[in-house]
């Protein structure tokens, strides 16, 4: 029976935890030069309706050192732009593929294509949340402090897609979230937290960064809200990660940023490019995961 990665709930922590076994084996391997090709033959569809860089480029290279190939389609190469529905697609790309990544605005689209489509579907962002991120920070914590569980993770910012994914990662990683947002850009609770960590919404960001382990932050201006940004920056400008923020935290406190990052906006140079940020490792990271997920949902073991 086929599985989907759609939203971190989609795995269990003992799933999550798996694939971050996994994940450090093939980081290893290509460390190593040790050729590993689980997928060979195989043929994975990349549906992208948002720019990108770290998901387009991961993904790819990914299924390439995996033995398989990728095909990266926007969506103004197929028909859906033309009126084909996201059921008919489905139907066909399931004929012709081993599974598909898509990166789109509307997390109902996602939903959907999953819903009609008999090969796995992976979520590479939506505006509602964005879980292959997710799961290669988790990969990049356990990695720099050799856990999760108990680990205190400041978000601070706008709560977005990516703040949305967080809580629900807490949630069912045992972990601890504060996220700090000015009242207008606090999320919502997901209905489906698992009910192991603590998530609580704040407004003081110097509150959220007590004792954490980890202060977190992504841009301030998703893709498509460029209408609101000046308005926006300005209020979000207090929760900036600087210096003196970062000082706040525990000692020694990890500094993350999702990226692409604006400088001088939701993070200063200083900070990202200081002895506390693990930016460019987190990044890094995207590539080791990902090949994790497709192995876990696309070899033929696993089907």
């Amino acid at each position: 029976m086929k599985k989907d990665f759609l939203s971190i709930s989609d795995f269990s922590r003992e799933e999550i935890l798996e694939l971050m076994q996994k994940s450090a084996e093939l980081k290893q391997k290509r460390i190593d030069h040790v050729t590993h090709h689980p997928l060979k033959g195989k043929s994975l569809g990349m549906i992208f309706s948002k720019h990108s860089t770290r998901t387009r480029i991961s993904f790819e290279v990914g299924m390439f050192e995996l033995g398989g190939q990728a095909l990266f389609l926007t969506t103004d190469q197929l028909q859906l732009t033309r009126g084909e529905s996201v059921e008919d697609s489905a139907k066909v790309l399931s004929r012709y593929l081993d599974g598909v990544v898509i990166r789109t605005y509307d997390h109902a689209d996602v939903v959907n294509l999953a819903r009609h489509a008999s090969i796995p579907v992976i979520n590479g962002l939506t505006d509602l949340n964005h879980p292959v991120q997710i799961m290669a920070d988790l990969f990049t914590i356990q990695e720099k402090l050799g856990k999760v569980e108990g680990v205190k993770v400041a978000y601070l910012g706008d709560g977005n897609n990516v703040t949305y994914s967080w809580m629900l990662a807490a949630s069912v990683m045992d972990m601890h979230l504060a996220v700090a947002c000015p009242k207008s850009h606090q999320p919502e609770m997901p209905e489906n937290m698992g009910s192991l960590g603590k998530v609580e919404l704040l407004e003081d960001p110097m509150e959220a960064v007590q004792n954490a382990d980890v202060i977190y932050t992504d841009v301030w201006v998703s893709m498509g809200q460029e209408d609101e940004s000046e308005e926006k920056i300005k209020r979000l400008q207090p929760y900036q990660i600087n210096q003196k923020l970062v000082d706040a935290a525990n000692d020694g406190a990890l500094v993350m940023h999702c990226l692409p990052a604006h400088r001088g906006m939701e993070i200063s140079s200083e900070v990202m490019d200081g002895k506390n940020s693990i930016v460019f490792d987190q990044a890094e990271n995207r590539l080791h995961v990902q090949k994790a997920i497709l192995e876990a949902l696309l070899s033929p073991r696993k089907q």
